[in-house]
C-alpha cells in the first residue's frame, strides 16, 4: 500500500506550500547584495522550524540563531549581534514585548519583527513603544514575512493597514488622551515588568528568586512594590492587570 505523503512543516503550520512561496518571494525587491543574519525566536520547535525554512529561501538571508524565550533572545542579540531579530510576543520567562524592549535599548538599530496569534488596537501600540518596526500576524507568515524582513533590512518599518491606522490615530491624539493602559504600564520597572510575567506564570517568590538569582525576600519586596503601584490586593489581579495589557498572552 502507497504510504499517504506527510505534509512539510510549512504546511503543518497552516502555511501554503514552500514552492508558492519562493515563486512569490521571487517578486520582492532585491535588498543589497549582503548577508542578513537573523535572529528566530519562538518557545515552539515547529514554529522555529518553519519560520527557518522561509527565511533561508532568500538569498543572503542566514539564521545564525534561535532561541525559546524571552530572556535566551536578549543574551543571544548580545552575543549574535543579528541584523534582525524575528520573535513570537508570547512566551516564557520573559516575553517578545519586554525583550524587544531591552534589545532596543542595547541596540536600538537593531531590526525587530514581531509575530503574534492575534490582533488588538493596544498590542499594535505597545510593540511600536517597545521599539519593533515591523508586526505580522502568524496567519499571515506565508503572505508577509518576507516583505517585512524585507522592509526591515531596508530600515524600514512593516505593518498593516489596520495597524497603521491605529498608530495613526495614537500619533493624532493629545497627551491628556493617552491610553490608560499605556499610562498603567509605565509605572513598572523592566525588572518589575519581568516580575509580573512570572507571578502570572503561577510561579511562587521562591521560584521568582530563583529564575532571577535574587532572594525570596527581595522577590517579595518587588511583588508588594507591584501591587501597590497597581493599586491592587492579590496574585491574582496582578495576573488580570498582566492579562489586559499584554504582558502575557492566553
Amino acid at each position: 500500500m502507497r504510504r499517504p505523503c506527510q505534509p512539510s512543516r510549512t504546511q503543518a503550520l497552516g502555511l501554503p506550500d514552500l514552492a508558492d512561496h519562493k515563486r512569490a518571494s521571487e517578486i520582492c525587491l532585491e535588498t543589497e547584495t549582503k548577508t542578513v543574519r537573523i535572529l528566530v525566536v519562538d518557545d515552539h520547535d515547529i514554529i522555529r522550524r518553519g519560520l527557518r525554512e522561509l527565511l533561508t529561501m532568500r538569498q543572503g538571508w542566514e539564521v545564525c540563531g534561535e532561541a525559546k524565550t524571552g530572556r535566551e533572545a536578549v543574551a543571544l542579540a548580545e552575543q549574535l549581534q543579528p541584523e534582525i531579530v524575528v520573535m513570537d510576543v508570547s512566551m516564557p520567562e520573559l516575553n517578545g514585548l519586554e525583550a524587544a524592549r531591552r534589545i532596543h535599548e542595547q541596540f536600538p538599530r537593531m531590526g525587530i519583527l514581531i509575530l503574534t496569534l492575534h490582533f488588538s488596537d493596544q498590542l499594535v501600540r505597545d510593540i511600536v513603544a517597545a521599539g519593533a518596526r515591523a508586526y505580522i500576524l502568524k496567519s499571515d507568515t506565508a503572505r508577509d514575512l518576507v516583505s517585512a524582513v524585507e522592509a526591515v533590512a531596508n530600515r524600514q518599518t512593516f505593518f498593516t493597514p489596520r495597524a497603521a491606522e491605529v498608530l495613526l490615530d495614537s500619533f493624532s491624539r493629545k497627551g491628556s488622551e493617552l491610553d490608560a493602559k499605556v499610562l498603567a504600564r509605565s509605572r513598572l520597572t523592566p525588572r518589575e515588568r519581568e516580575i509580573v510575567h512570572l507571578l502570572a506564570e503561577g510561579k511562587t517568590s521562591k521560584e521568582v528568586g530563583l529564575a532571577l538569582g535574587i532572594s525570596m525576600k527581595t522577590a517579595e519586596t518587588h511583588r508588594a512594590n507591584i501591587m501597590r503601584k497597581l493599586e491592587v490586593h492579590s496574585v491574582s489581579e496582578v495576573v488580570r492587570y498582566a492579562v489586559k495589557n499584554h504582558i502575557v498572552e492566553i
